[in-house]
């Protein structure tokens, strides 16, 4: 005749007194359900245990769900304040020329751009003094080359903002830099009536930095605070 082996009276003593230990423990939760399904045999189905399963399935996608949006909004708050930073920093200089060299130094640091060009268009050259001492920032083509930029010779409306991977970037923006842009987030300007538009445009090693599956709140609102000082630094 065999007996069952019985379990230590230590420990059954501390499972009666605590059971709490034994219900909070996930392992040891699973590990009593199956000696519970070996016991029961292979034909008898546990509708209890299926449920379960789907439900612990459930909770673990919930989560997971939990984690993505938190980690989103945290993501997005940082986007935020990076951008907030970068205005505040753009909106500091009192002369026109240090406002776009500051573009180039501390607010593309701010904003973690490799590369931050100014696009205007111009029925003038580009042999102007001030194009040249600031050709690090500053670039001027002929009228229509912001709307061929932008939409790459297809027919379709230009957006405010477009951003895209690239497998190099133009040289007539980047210059020497062009070879090594993998993404960019172009920013058309309106500097209003009567005037021909502008583009800012940042460029980036990453090849992920910029995508169009991003969003594009923040650099609209970028964009739109920069086209307002432009207004004023061209009136």
């Amino acid at each position: 005749m065999s007996m069952k082996p019985r379990i230590d009276d230590t420990l059954r003593e501390r499972i009666i007194s605590e059971p709490d230990v034994i219900l909070e423990d996930v392992d040891v939760m699973r590990a009593l359900i199956a000696a519970n399904e070996r016991a029961m045999g292979g034909n008898i189905v546990d509708l209890r245990g299926i449920a379960m399963e789907r439900l612990e399935a459930r909770l673990d996608r919930l989560e997971d769900t939990h984690r993505s949006v938190i980690a989103a909004a945290y993501e997005n708050l940082a986007g935020t304040n990076q951008v907030h930073r970068a205005v505040l920093k753009m909106l500091d200089p009192v002369s026109f020329e240090d406002f776009l060299r500051g573009l180039g130094g501390e607010v593309a640091d701010i904003l973690r751009v490799d590369v931050v060009r100014l696009v205007l268009e111009s029925v003038q050259n580009d042999r102007d003094p001030a194009v040249k001492r600031l050709g690090d920032v500053l670039a001027v083509a002929e009228p229509g080359f912001i709307g061929d930029y932008l939409t790459q010779g297809r027919a379709s409306p230009v957006r405010q903002v477009t951003l895209r991977q690239l497998q190099g970037g133009s040289p007539a923006i980047y210059g020497e830099a062009a070879d090594w842009i993998r993404s960019e987030a172009c920013l058309k300007l309106d500097f209003g009536k009567g005037r021909l538009p502008g583009m800012l445009v940042f460029g980036a090693e990453d090849p992920h930095l910029f995508s169009p599956q991003q969003g594009t709140d923040l650099l609209g609102f970028f964009a739109g605070v920069f086209e307002r000082s432009m207004r004023r630094w061209l009136s």
